[in-house]
């Protein structure tokens, strides 16, 4: 059996659906569905079982898992860049984590999890995801700093040979709808098309960028899948791991590529950025890949502009069937 928290999730019912294109569907299904529409991201799918969040903690605290566990793929956690509880964010990012990690450690059981780009701060330290790199790190949010305290606790325990986490970096794709002000650039920049017919960017407030050329490394979930697949097939290959595409786009890139999908002109209003996001704003982030490559990652990522259009296609047709989910 194969365990997958967040499974009804953005990344996380992707990746179910790629485990069921490969044969795979003896799936433990972990999510919080409480107050969400992301339920209808498990339509379609095969999963042996669903359970609640805390109900599956009380099995792992409790050892009453079934000892056929083969992998614990483990997306779940709060993504939300302006949550401020961080009591809440530390034991449902960090502490979680923990527990999940001990459990599959103890019972030699494969861990692969999700811990973000968002840990590198605002990237005057680079982007290497070399190990040497994590104490250097200054994460600007609760939410970088819950995924980071988990990063930190693997490197002081000695842990990070024996897992796989991955520091996704700008992911978009379908099923993201649910994610509210945490959904891409993407996806917005969608929805004020049809309904002005514009798309609204942040201006830049720093000289050597202009409006719009702020730069993210942008990769499609579906890739994202991919390399969640590759790393449950190679339990070799262990540590933290960057996952984008290694080149930086420009939003302006990114939104003239939706215009282009929507066969419609680019219209791009430029508008102030609020002061307390102009405190912690990335203008700049691009994964070092270099780590993934030399272990031999076969998968070639998709081009930007092709993804997009891939992409607004999908959002075209859900539109029209409100029960298609990828």
């Amino acid at each position: 059996m194969y365990i997958l928290t967040g499974g009804a999730g953005f990344i996380g019912s992707v990746t179910l659906k790629t485990l069921n294109e490969n044969g795979i569907t003896d799936i433990l299904l972990v999510d919080n569905l409480r107050d969400s529409a992301k339920w209808k991201n498990l339509v379609g799918k095969s999963f042996a079982d669903y359970i609640d969040k805390n109900s599956f903690l009380k099995l792992i605290d409790e050892n009453k898992l079934l000892p056929s566990v083969k992998a614990i793929i483990h997306l779940g956690a709060c993504t939300s860049t302006v949550e401020r509880n961080a009591e809440y964010m530390m034991q449902n990012n960090y502490q979680y984590s923990k527990r999940l990690c001990r459990f599959a450690l103890d019972n030699d059981i494969r861990f692969i999890y999700a811990s973000s780009a968002a840990t590198y701060g605002n990237g005057h330290k680079g982007f290497s995801d070399e190990h040497s790199n994590l104490q250097n790190l200054a994460p600007l949010n609760i939410y970088a700093y819950s995924k980071h305290a988990f990063d930190l606790w693997l490197l002081q325990n000695n842990l990070l040979d024996k897992v796989s986490g991955i520091k996704f970096f700008n992911v978009f794709g379908p099923n993201e709808y649910h994610k509210g002000e945490m959904t891409s650039v993407i996806f917005k920049s969608y929805q004020q098309i049809l309904e002005t017919g514009a798309v609204k960017l942040f201006k830049s407030h720093k000289p050597d960028y202009r409006d719009g050329e702020q730069k993210r490394d942008f990769i499609y979930v579906k890739d994202c899948a991919k390399v969640i697949f590759w790393l449950l097939e190679n339990q070799s290959v262990t540590g933290i791991f960057n996952l984008g595409t290694g080149t930086a786009r420009t939003w302006n890139d990114l939104v003239g590529a939706v215009f282009s999908a929507l066969n419609r002109p680019p219209e791009v209003n430029y508008i102030d950025m609020p002061i307390n996001v102009q405190k912690h704003y990335q203008y700049f982030t691009e994964a070092d890949m270099k780590k993934l490559t030399l272990h031999g990652l076969p998968i070639k990522f998709t081009p930007l502009e092709n993804a997009i259009s891939d992409y607004v296609a999908y959002l075209a047709s859900s539109a029209e069937d409100t029960h298609r989910h990828v």
